[in-house]
């Protein structure tokens, strides 16, 4: 059962960009190259060439059982593969962030790599040197909670605060009519409590890790506008970038759940106003406020817009959905490739995945 722990005015560090893990040397052996890779590998001073993030999934024979990032890679040297010269090994220096991993490694896996802005597949390899690695966490990034009102648990908590360290919480950020907008994980170690800043019987208190849920300060102003309570306009998540569309996306996923599940409808005709999906975030944006309204959520990415298909979210097949402008999102995403087969675009994956869910697309 929730509790609560108490109430505070303002939050310090809850904008926070992650701490960058620290540079390692990895090489990529029997690789295949594809895409920006491909492009880079083929120019004649490869070496300290920049590929930004690259993502390795790791395969077993049918699906993906570990995801792991590069970040911020850089191409070391390249040469030939021994055992076949139309391979490569290739070293890169970069830094290795493990984003998720279900399974045990496979007895034997393939290596998936993405990489480039749209992301788009950039070969396989067949092993990656360095890549299982232990590595040390970063440390934690603390947070700072101004003019705290405690509640019971909160005061047990900073009389004995040996008993918490290892506990955590729901940080619930409201909106300025109190709704939640979002409500990221804190861990409750206590660093510090002092009086507060803001004077009177308030504390000021410093948690020892913030957590990793935290918002980028680039998305600081998406929050500002979502703070006036969510959005009734369409198309106002379109001026920003792909990760500003992305923390868009964030807001939606929290703001408009509810304690049961919404009745679904059906047989009626949805309009995608397409002019401004040139990015995987802003295509799930559109198709969100076609089918709910503005602010609504219907997915985020291929395998959630799989789920809410599957109903539960307000609208479920069969209907109509007229994509207007289609072809702006089309071109957008003609190098963004997420099939396994490697055949569609992500555009084209998504139209396949609502015609075979019973909708009937309409591209204009």
């Amino acid at each position: 059962m929730e509790r609560l722990w108490g109430r505070c005015a303002g939050v310090e560090g809850l904008f926070v960009d992650p701490v960058p893990p620290p540079r390692e040397v990895l090489t990529l052996r029997g690789c295949r190259p594809d895409g920006l890779l491909s492009d880079v590998l083929a120019e004649p001073n490869a070496s300290l060439r920049n590929l930004g993030d690259v993502c390795v999934e790791v395969w077993d024979d049918e699906t993906p059982v570990q995801w792991w990032t590069l970040v911020d890679a850089v191409v070391v040297a390249h040469q030939p593969h021994p055992d076949d010269a139309a391979r490569y090994d290739v070293t890169l220096g970069a830094g290795v962030r493990n984003e998720e991993s279900f399974f045990e490694l496979p007895a034997a896996p393939r290596f998936e790599l993405f990489a480039g802005t749209p992301v788009a597949a950039a070969g396989r390899c067949s092993v990656v040197d360095g890549l299982f690695e232990a590595r040390v966490e970063p440390p934690p990034v603390p947070m700072e909670l101004i003019g705290c009102e405690p509640a019971e648990p909160l005061l047990k908590a900073l009389r004995r605060p040996a008993r918490s360290e290892r506990d955590w919480a729901h940080l619930l950020v409201l909106d300025h009519h109190g709704a939640v907008m979002a409500a990221p994980t804190v861990g409750l170690a206590i660093t510090e409590a002092r009086p507060s800043v803001l004077g009177g019987t308030l504390i000021d208190i410093t948690l020892t890790d913030g957590g990793d849920e935290r918002p980028s300060p680039a998305a600081r102003p998406i929050w500002a506008e979502w703070y006036q309570g969510p959005p009734a306009e369409p198309n106002l998540w379109a001026p920003y970038d792909s990760q500003g569309r992305a923390a868009w996306l964030d807001l939606t996923t929290r703001a408009w759940r509810v304690p049961t599940p919404r009745p679904d409808r059906s047989g009626e005709e949805h309009h995608v106003d397409g002019r401004f999906v040139t990015d995987v975030p802003g295509l799930h944006c559109a198709i969100a406020e076609a089918l709910l309204g503005p602010g609504r959520y219907f997915g985020r990415e291929w395998n959630a817009f799989k789920d809410c298909l599957c109903g539960g979210f307000g609208v479920a097949p069969p209907f109509t959905l007229t994509w207007h402008d289609s072809e702006i999102a089309r071109r957008a995403l003609a190098d963004v490739v997420q099939d396994p087969e490697g055949e569609l675009s992500y555009f084209e994956d998504i139209v396949r995945l609502l015609e075979r869910r019973g909708v009937t697309v309409d591209l204009r």
